[in-house]
């Protein structure tokens, strides 16, 4: 594995820069496909998908971060490095974001695994295979938790997962979001969740009642008031308890790769320290002193090092090699 030597040590540049470097996709030899998958009854999830040239190596479901979609950058890039090592890449939109809002007139959560483990189960009933799962941020929660609480069963489903920058305890992550240093993303986000709930409001008042949402200004108040309400979770904190993969990690079976930036600031690094991370053989965690959240830019000209680092990963899998032993960098 390349050593990673960062582009930039300051965690916000390196957050927003990831953010906002550009990622081409080249759709021409790659070319885009949607793809619908009816995973429950009035439930509608979009995949955009692109096929290698020839017969694929596997077939890797990528899942997005809050608020983001099958066009967040960092999917788009890894997607790139994955087809050209031979992958089959399938950019899933979750229920409500993206291209699948039109066809999932409902809302999403931080532990909601239901669509993803629909999507490898209609995979596994054709016959496409193998499988692997990476999911970034909120995405990689999902992922953590669907491995964690399947246990042995995980492994008739996918080969392994890899999980970046992932808020593994909901709750300690909301309240480092909060923070003023954090101010942009955190308005962002809160932003975009009050928007989104006011095209749902919209459309279905009965469904989606009016709650206030010109007083939301914080996603624990939007999480305690529409989130956790909506999902039957009672409030914010049970919400947060009952859906963190950090309570899942202990039951993981299957290959999984965590990858975290000590300086990610919307995720405190102590949480990587507990021992539902440490004491898992089948969890591996590559964690650098710099990266931000979601950033990874490095010097050089192999610049989207996390790429590089989750592709080969995936290789090692699939050609039944145990995966490069990965330890922190800091």
């Amino acid at each position: 594995m390349t050593p990673f030597v960062p582009l930039f040590r300051n965690a916000h540049l390196a957050t927003l820069a990831g953010n906002f470097w550009p990622r081409p996709l080249d759709e021409a030899r790659f070319p885009t496909k949607q793809t619908l998958y009816r995973t429950e009854p009035g439930i509608g999830i979009v995949a955009e998908e692109n096929r290698p040239q020839g017969e694929a190596r596997g077939e890797v479901l990528l899942l997005h971060g809050l608020e983001g979609s099958s066009r967040s950058g960092y999917l788009i890039s890894l997607a790139q490095r994955l087809l050209e090592a031979g992958f089959a890449v399938h950019r899933m939109n979750l229920r409500g974001c993206g291209l699948s809002e039109p066809h999932s007139p409902t809302l999403y959560h931080s532990g909601l695994t239901h669509d993803a483990r629909g999507i490898l189960e209609q995979w596994r009933g054709a016959g496409r295979g193998p499988r692997f799962l990476a999911g970034f941020s909120l995405g990689g929660n999902v992922v953590l938790k669907l491995a964690g609480e399947m246990g042995e069963a995980a492994a008739e489903l996918v080969e392994g997962v890899c999980a970046v920058s992932v808020p593994i305890d909901l709750h300690a992550c909301v309240r480092r979001i909060d923070a003023r240093s954090n101010w942009i993303y955190h308005q962002k986000f809160v932003r975009s969740l009050r928007r989104r709930y006011a095209r749902r409001h919209r459309m279905d008042p009965e469904r989606f009642p009016d709650r206030g949402m010109e007083r939301v200004r914080t996603i624990f108040e939007f999480d305690d008031r529409v989130t956790a309400p909506f999902f039957g979770f009672g409030d914010a904190p049970n919400y947060y308890a009952t859906q963190s993969s950090l309570r899942f990690l202990p039951g993981i079976r299957v290959p999984a790769l965590l990858v975290q930036a000590e300086d990610d600031p919307m995720i405190p690094f102590e949480l990587y320290r507990r021992e539902e991370v440490r004491g898992n053989p089948c969890l591996q965690l590559l964690a650098v002193p710099h990266g931000g959240h979601l950033g990874f830019l490095a010097r050089g000209p192999q610049r989207f090092w996390l790429d590089g680092v989750l592709s080969e990963w995936i290789e090692a899998l699939r050609n039944k090699v145990p995966p490069a032993n990965v330890s922190t960098q800091g």
